[in-house]
C-alpha cells in the first residue's frame, strides 16, 4: 500500500461502515456493522512471492483478523521476511503466522475448524481443488486461477511504435509468468498490414536480453523449473505441428554462465500468417488454448473489431484484456462489449491500484468476492445486525406471540 494512501481508504469510513435506521417502531432501532471473521489463511504462488501475500494479509489484519500464510515451496523466503519485518515493528505475536509445506499443509488449513476464510492465487487445477475442498468445509474461499489475456490492436489508428513496445513488455516481462501477461494479440485490419506489425514485433522482441535476474540489463529471466520450460517448449512444438508459423523461436537459448538454466527466449506464434482467423469457429491450436505461463505470444488477425471482441469473449478466461487505439468510439465499444473483468485502454496490463479491487472473472476466479480494495474488506468481514428496543418508561410492549407490525404504537 502506498504511503500516501490513508488506511481509512481500506478499513474505515464507508468500507467498514454499516447501516442504521432509528424508530422502525416505537423505541425500536436497527444497526448493522462489519466484524472480523477470526482466523484467515492465504496460499501464495511463486511468481510474485511478496506482492500476492500483500494482497491478502494486510487487509485481513487491518479488519481485525489473524492470519496464517503458506508460501509456495519454490519461493518461501519473501513471506518469512515480510513477517519478520512486521514483528520487528511491533505486530503482536500470533497475528501473522507462516507455515511451510505441501498438500498436507494445505489440506490442514482447508479443514481446520478455526480457519474461516482462505485466499489462493495459482494454477487452475490447484485452485479448483482449494475452492471445492474449502467450500465443502464451510470456508469462505477466493481463488484466482489461470488466464489467457487478449490485446486487440486497431492497426488503422493505434500508435504503432508505442503499442509494439507495450505488448512486448506485457507479453515477455517476468518471462510471461504472471496471470496478467498479454499472451494473445489480435490485430484488426488488413492482413498484409498485419505482417508488417508482426515483423516489427519480432524485431522489438529480439532486443530483449535473456539471463539471470541478478544481472543488470537482463529483461527476461528463467522459468521457475525444468518442468515449466519443457512444458512450454512442448506446446510451442505442438502449435507448429498443428500448422502455426513460429515467427520467433526462443527455444534452445543459452545463457553464458547459466548453461543449465531454465531459459526460454521470447517466442512469437502466428496463427494468421496466410489467412484471417475465423471468428465463428473455435480456435484449437494449443498456443491459443493453453495458458503457457512462459514468454510466448500468440498472434491472430481478423478484419473487424466485432470479430476481435467475439473471439475474446468466447475465451473461457476473464482476468484481463486491452485495446490499443486512438479512436474513442472503438475504445468505448470495446469497453462496454468485452466480458473480461479488467480492461485496459492503451494500458497493456490493467491491474488496479489497491483502493480498487482485482476484478478478474469467468474461469479466472473461483468464489464471488475479489481480492483487495472494497471487495477485500468485504471478504475478510461479515455483517452483524443488532435490533434494540429501548422504551422511555418501564412496562412498554416488548412483543408477544404475534408477528411485529412496523409502526405499531
Amino acid at each position: 500500500m502506498c504511503s500516501s494512501t490513508p488506511l481509512s481508504n481500506l478499513t474505515n469510513a464507508s468500507l467498514k461502515q454499516g447501516d442504521s435506521m432509528q424508530n422502525l417502531s416505537n423505541g425500536l432501532d436497527t444497526i448493522s456493522y462489519r466484524v472480523p471473521l477470526g482466523v484467515c489463511a492465504g496460499i501464495a504462488p511463486f511468481n510474485f512471492p511478496a506482492m500476492i501475500p500483500l494482497w491478502m494479509f494486510p487487509i485481513a489484519i487491518a479488519t481485525g483478523n489473524t492470519y496464517v500464510l503458506k508460501p509456495t515451496e519454490r519461493a518461501p523466503s519473501a513471506s518469512l521476511l515480510l513477517t519478520k519485518y512486521l514483528n520487528d515493528i511491533g505486530l503482536p505475536p500470533g497475528v501473522l503466522n507462516v507455515v511451510n509445506g505441501g498438500k498436507d499443509t494445505v489440506d490442514g488449513m482447508l479443514t481446520h475448524n478455526d480457519v474461516k476464510a482462505v485466499s489462493f492465487v495459482g494454477s487452475n487445477k490447484v485452485g479448483k481443488y482449494i475452492h471445492d475442498m474449502g467450500s465443502r468445509h464451510g470456508k469462505r474461499v477466493q481463488a484466482n486461477l489461470g488466464a489467457k489475456n487478449h490485446a486487440t490492436v486497431m492497426m488503422e489508428d493505434a500508435d504503432r511504435a508505442s503499442t509494439i513496445k507495450a505488448i512486448v513488455g506485457a507479453a515477455f516481462g517476468a518471462a510471461g509468468q504472471r496471470c496478467m501477461a498479454l499472451s494473445v494479440m489480435i490485430l484488426v485490419g488488413d492482413l498484409e498490414e498485419s505482417r508488417c506489425w508482426v515483423k516489427e514485433l519480432k524485431e522489438e522482441a529480439e532486443k530483449l536480453r535473456v539471463g539471470s535476474g541478478f544481472v543488470d540489463g537482463v529483461d527476461v529471466g528463467p522459468l521457475i523449473s525444468k518442468a515449466a520450460k519443457s512444458r512450454a517448449e512442448d506446446i510451442v512444438q505442438q502449435s507448429i505441428d498443428d500448422g502455426a508459423t513460429c515467427v520467433l523461436d526462443g527455444r534452445g537459448v543459452t545463457v553464458q554462465g547459466y548453461e543449465n538454466g531454465n531459459f526460454l527466449a521470447p517466442t512469437i506464434i502466428n496463427l494468421s500468417d496466410e489467412s484471417y482467423v475465423d471468428s465463428n469457429s473455435p480456435i484449437g491450436n494449443p498456443a491459443y488454448t493453453e495458458e503457457i505461463f512462459a514468454p510466448v505470444l500468440t498472434v491472430l488477425t481478423v478484419p473487424s473489431l466485432d470479430e476481435a471482441i467475439s473471439i475474446t469473449n468466447r475465451n473461457a478466461y476473464g482476468n484481463g484484456c486491452a485495446i490499443f487505439t486512438s479512436s474513442g468510439g472503438a475504445a468505448r465499444k470495446y469497453q462496454y462489449e468485452i466480458e473480461a473483468g479488467q480492461v485496459g485502454i492503451n494500458v497493456p496490463i490493467p491491474v488496479p491500484l489497491p483502493f480498487f479491487s482485482f476484478t478478474g472473472n469467468k474461469s479466472s476466479i473461483r468464489g464471488d468476492v475479489n481480492f483487495y480494495g472494497s471487495s477485500g474488506v468485504h471478504f475478510f468481514t461479515q455483517l452483524k445486525t443488532v435490533t434494540s428496543n429501548w422504551q422511555y418508561a418501564t412496562g412498554g410492549d416488548l412483543g408477544g406471540v404475534t408477528m411485529p407490525v412496523l409502526g405499531k404504537n
